[in-house]
């Protein structure tokens, strides 16, 4: 899977911070206004003009937020936000601030159908990572990155090389070096960026619906027999697949399935075709992303082995296509439980 581990590149040093758009104006108008108060009466000593107070906090803010060992102290909700990579920019748009995003970047997957129009009405900034200076461009004072490698250091996005440039940022906590990823995280995620953009009533909302969401299909199943699923992301010499940490687990388990490679101790991680043949996965569910090949290519390997001709999943033809932004904290995975309990128990929803 694409993990978010940056190719590395020559390091180029940092640009100047391109002046936002107006600054001009606004710099005539502080000059003008620091001659007119310079003039009036009420002037400090000397005839200096007395220092303005300063600005008073949003309501409800400040807010403090630690992220990945970064801590920020937003005064006001970001205004012009850039996220990098797909699923932060479904999780803003599904909390109704598409009029604070300035620009996206790597859409990855086809995007939730009932934010498309939102979606492609944003500034595409790249088709992968944007470079530094393609995100100033944009003139964000915030940016949000879904994989580690949003910020990485090597190819000068560094999270301090931001702050240098007076921009604030927030990593998905997936990528916080936890090693274990819950539908818990993705509805604390929702949680902490509504705080910082002072919605918090709307992640409220939205969390409520989303676990209504999993709820619904987990009753919907309870009860019927845990159907064997053998998640498979990439590979041919040997299968990358999701471990016990990730939050597919979680997904298949809450759809009513089981996880074959539950006992593997990691968040994703290589196995054996030789214990997929011995473990008999009912279902292959496959995870699509750009870069990993088509999900028909994907089949036609796994129907072309000898040594898989008789798993149950493969003797059947049973696969699940899950898009792997489903499986990333964000909105995705509430909906993920959805479609594949219906997959795994068709008779539960007739």
């Amino acid at each position: 899977m694409y993990d978010g581990t940056p190719r590395p590149v020559l390091p180029r040093p940092l640009p100047r911070r391109r002046a936002p758009r107006g600054a001009a104006l606004a710099l005539s108008l502080a000059l003008s206004t620091a001659v007119l108060a310079g003039c009036a009466a009420g002037s400090g000593p000397a005839g200096r003009p007395e220092a303005a107070p300063a600005a008073s906090p949003a309501k409800g803010f400040p807010v403090t937020v630690d992220n990945c060992g970064t801590s920020t102290t937003y005064r006001k909700p970001p205004a012009r936000a850039v996220t990098i990579h797909q699923h932060p920019a479904e999780l803003m748009l599904s909390l109704g601030l598409k009029d604070r995003m300035a620009g996206t970047a790597f859409p990855d997957s086809a995007v939730l159908p009932r934010l498309r129009a939102d979606y492609a009405s944003l500034p595409l900034l790249a088709k992968k990572e944007p470079s530094f200076e393609t995100v100033l461009d944009a003139e964000p004072d915030f940016v949000y990155g879904g994989y580690a490698s949003a910020f990485a250091e090597n190819e000068g996005r560094s999270r301090t090389a931001f702050a240098d440039a007076g921009i604030d940022t927030y990593l998905n906590r997936e990528y916080c070096g936890k090693k274990r990823v819950s539908m818990r995280d993705a509805y604390d995620e929702i949680r902490t960026i509504g705080a910082i953009f002072g919605v918090p009533e709307r992640a409220e909302r939205l969390v409520a619906d989303l676990r209504g969401r999993v709820e619904r299909a987990g009753a919907a199943v309870r009860g019927a027999p845990a159907v064997s699923v053998f998640v498979y992301d990439s590979g041919d010499k040997a299968p990358f697949t999701a471990g016990g940490r990730s939050l597919g687990t979680e997904i298949i388990r809450l759809a009513g399935g089981r996880n074959v490679f539950a006992d593997l101790d990691d968040v994703f991680g290589e196995a054996s075709w030789e214990q997929v043949v011995a473990r008999k996965p009912e279902v292959v569910a496959i995870y699509d992303y750009a870069g990993a090949g088509s999900v028909e290519q994907k089949k036609r390997f796994l129907l072309s082995q000898p040594a898989l001709a008789d798993v149950p999943a493969i003797r059947n033809k049973r696969f699940v296509v899950l898009p792997l932004t489903a499986t990333l904290i964000g909105v995705r995975p509430p909906y993920a439980v959805e479609d594949l309990a219906r997959a795994l128990h068709p008779e539960r929803f007739r």
